[in-house]
């Protein structure tokens, strides 16, 4: 069993370069993400692990589904498909199905948050 609280610290992240590195696009800002993965990998049915991202703004077509909690930071996730907008805090979650265009828009020094993904087609 994991644990994951958000009283505890965020372990240390190795750098992963820029949204580029992950077939994503910068928009704004000198962008760096950092990640730590801790179960599977994109092979696997289901991975999981953590995900830094520096403030600045960027979109990823998801190549995953994924649910995630925020752990640290406050972003916004937009869903350029519907045009919508959430800001999230530390403590809130999302999930975000395979291929949907999402612009992250880090609005504190570092976002953080811990994931679950599946590279495999639900139906």
């Amino acid at each position: 069993m994991l644990s994951l609280l958000l009283r505890d610290p965020v372990p240390e992240l190795k750098a992963w370069g820029t949204p580029e590195n992950l077939r994503g696009e910068t928009l704004e800002g000198d962008v760096r993400l950092f990640g730590l993965p801790i179960m599977g990998d994109g092979r696997s049915v289901l991975s999981a692990g953590w995900f830094a991202a520096t403030r600045g703004r960027y979109r990823l077509v998801y190549p995953f589904h994924e649910h995630a909690t925020l752990v640290e930071g406050e972003l916004a996730l937009t869903n350029e498909a519907t045009g919508q907008t959430v800001l999230y805090s530390a403590g809130d979650s999302w999930v975000i199905a395979k291929g949907e265009p999402v612009i992250w828009d880090v609005r504190s020094p570092r976002a953080v948050k811990h994931y679950m993904v599946s590279f495999h087609d639900l139906d």
